[in-house]
């Protein structure tokens, strides 16, 4: 998987891209959590679900843009659930990143290969 660099609010995070579907489908479910500032892109995806997940996370739902349209924090393991209407992409963080980033809905993420 190739590695991306989102940033805004001269904060940033690397997170891997999962754009193909056996990368999405298997997404963080059975994992470790990962470091602090680093996740996983899903693209295209719209919405999320937390079975099979190890640890609690911070969903963040992007558009084509990669202008934030909807933020979930800590989605609980097994029973979360995310959906946002109108998002091409979704950034799963560790929870507690999005409060520590000071990220918002309407804001717009630069991107950048690593």
């Amino acid at each position: 998987m190739r590695t991306v660099t989102l940033a805004a609010l001269s904060k940033s995070i690397q997170a891997k891209v999962a754009d193909n579907f056996l990368d999405r489908f298997l997404g963080l479910m059975g994992r470790k959590a990962p470091p602090q500032n680093h996740g996983l892109l899903l693209s295209p995806c719209n919405s999320i679900h937390m079975m099979f997940m190890r640890f609690a996370i911070d969903a963040i739902f992007l558009d084509r843009d990669n202008r934030i349209v909807k933020i979930v924090p800590h989605l609980r393991p097994w029973l979360g659930l995310a959906f946002a209407p109108g998002a091409y992409a979704c950034i799963e963080l560790p929870a507690g990143t999005v409060e520590m980033l000071g990220w918002r809905v309407g804001m717009k993420l630069s991107s950048s290969e690593v």
